[in-house]
C-alpha cells in the first residue's frame, strides 16, 4: 500500500488551524447583539451629555450616512457611476425650504406643514431622478459619471440664479420642523433638567431616519433585488440572459438612490438651519464617492462608517487645529483643515484599495484579508 504525498492532500482535507486561519473572525451571535445594544444605549444618552459641538458633528455624519447609503446602492451594488449625488441634495434641501417657508422673507414658499414639507421634498428628489434615470439606463461607467456631473453644473447655475426659489448666492433660512406639537429649534425644553435646543431634538429624529433608511436598504439588498442588483453590476448582459429587466432595475434604483440623497439634503438642511449654493457642489459628490469607498463598497455598514470617518475628519481637525502640527486656520500659512481632511481621504483611499479591499467595515467586522484576490470567497 502506497502512502499519498503530503503535497498531495487536498485542500478540503488540510489541517483545520490552516482552514481556520482563511476563515473571516466574527464574533458570536449573543456577543454582536450585546454590542449592538450596548451601541444603541450610548447613542440614545449622547444628547445628555455632549455639547453642541458633538451634537452637531454627530448630526452631520448622520445625514451623510443616509445620503452615503443611497449611493452605495447605486454605485457599490449596482455597478452605475454617480458623480451628481450633491445635486439631489440640494433638491431636498431647497425642496423643504421652498414648501415648509411662508413666504414672509420676500422668497417663494408655500407654507405647507413641514413635515409634509420634507416628505414632498425627498418626493421630489426621487422625481428628479426618474427624470434622468432613463440616461442612466443608456449610459454606463465613466460616460454615466460624465453625464451625472453635467448635473451638478446644471444645479448650481440654477442656485445661484433662481434667486425667488433659492434667495441667491445668500441661500436662504431654513423653517425648523415640527412634528407631533415639538418644534425642532432653539427654544429649551428640559428633559431631566437638560435643556434640549435643536441639536438634542434632531438627534433623535435622525435616528430614526438612518435605522429606518439603514434597515430598509439592508433588506432590499438581502432580498431579491438585492441579487439582481449584484448581478447587473458583476454582468449586464449575463444578468439580461437570465431574464433580469437591466433597464428597469437600474432606473428603480437611481430614483431610490435619489430619495436618500433628498432626505440627507432636508436633514442637513435642518441643522445648518441655512442653506447655501456653495455647498452643494463637486467636492460633495466627491466626498460622498470617497465615503462609499472608505467605508465598503455595496455594504450598509460600510456606507455609515465612510460617512462618519469622511464628515467627523474636518471637523475634527477645525477643532483642534492649534494642537496638531502642520494644520492651522486659514490665512496662517499652515494647511487648512479643509485641505489637511482632503489629503487625509486621498491617502485613506489609496490604503484601502490597495490593501483593505472591502473597505474598513471588513476591520470593523474582525475580518482577515489576503493578500491574494484569488483566493477571496
Amino acid at each position: 500500500m502506497s502512502e499519498t504525498p503530503v503535497s498531495e492532500v487536498p485542500v478540503s482535507e488540510a489541517p483545520a488551524s490552516e482552514t481556520s486561519a482563511r476563515r473571516p473572525v466574527r464574533l458570536p451571535t449573543r456577543a454582536r447583539t450585546y454590542v449592538w445594544a450596548a451601541g444603541a444605549l450610548l447613542l440614545l444618552v449622547l444628547p445628555f451629555y455632549l455639547d453642541r459641538f458633538w451634537l452637531q458633528a454627530g448630526l452631520f455624519a448622520m445625514a451623510a450616512a443616509i445620503g452615503a447609503i443611497g449611493l452605495n446602492l447605486l454605485t457599490g451594488s449596482t455597478g452605475q457611476l454617480s458623480m451628481g449625488h450633491a445635486f439631489f441634495l440640494a433638491v431636498g434641501a431647497y425642496g423643504y425650504c421652498v414648501f415648509a417657508a411662508d413666504g414672509g422673507d420676500g422668497l417663494t414658499g408655500l407654507g405647507l406643514p413641514t413635515w409634509l414639507a420634507a416628505v414632498l421634498a425627498v418626493l421630489v428628489a426621487g422625481l428628479a431622478g426618474g427624470l434622468f434615470s432613463p440616461i442612466a439606463g443608456r449610459l454606463r461607467g465613466a460616460y454615466l459619471g460624465i453625464a451625472t456631473l453635467a448635473l451638478i453644473f446644471i444645479g448650481q447655475h440654477v442656485l445661484f440664479n433662481a434667486k425667488d426659489l433659492t434667495g441667491g448666492f445668500n441661500g436662504r433660512d431654513v423653517p425648523p420642523l415640527s412634528l407631533f406639537g415639538l418644534t425642532f429649534d432653539d427654544s429649551e425644553l428640559l428633559v431631566a433638567n437638560v435643556p434640549f435646543g435643536s441639536a438634542e431634538k434632531l438627534w433623535y429624529a435622525a435616528l430614526v431616519l438612518l435605522l429606518g433608511g439603514a434597515l430598509f436598504a439592508r433588506g432590499v439588498l438581502r432580498g431579491r433585488p438585492g441579487r439582481a442588483m449584484n448581478a447587473i453590476r458583476d454582468h449586464r448582459i449575463a444578468a439580461g440572459v437570465m431574464g433580469v429587466p437591466v433597464a428597469r432595475y437600474r432606473a428603480a434604483v437611481f430614483v431610490l438612490s435619489s430619495m436618500y440623497a433628498g432626505l440627507a439634503g432636508v436633514l442637513l438642511a435642518l441643522v445648518f438651519q441655512r442653506t447655501v449654493p456653495d455647498y452643494f457642489g463637486i467636492t460633495l459628490s466627491l466626498e460622498y464617492l470617497a465615503m462609499i469607498v472608505i467605508g465598503g463598497l455595496g455594504s450598509v455598514s460600510g456606507a455609515v462608517i465612510g460617512a462618519v470617518f469622511v464628515s467627523v475628519l474636518p471637523q475634527l481637525l477645525t477643532r483642534y487645529s492649534d494642537a496638531l502640527p502642520l494644520v492651522s486656520a486659514p490665512g496662517t500659512g499652515g494647511i487648512a483643515p479643509g485641505e489637511a481632511s482632503r489629503y487625509l481621504y486621498g491617502a485613506a483611499i489609496v490604503v484601502v484599495v490597495l490593501f483593505l479591499p472591502g473597505g474598513l467595515v471588513r476591520v470593523a467586522a474582525g475580518r482577515r484579508f489576503r493578500t491574494d484576490p484569488g483566493e477571496e470567497r
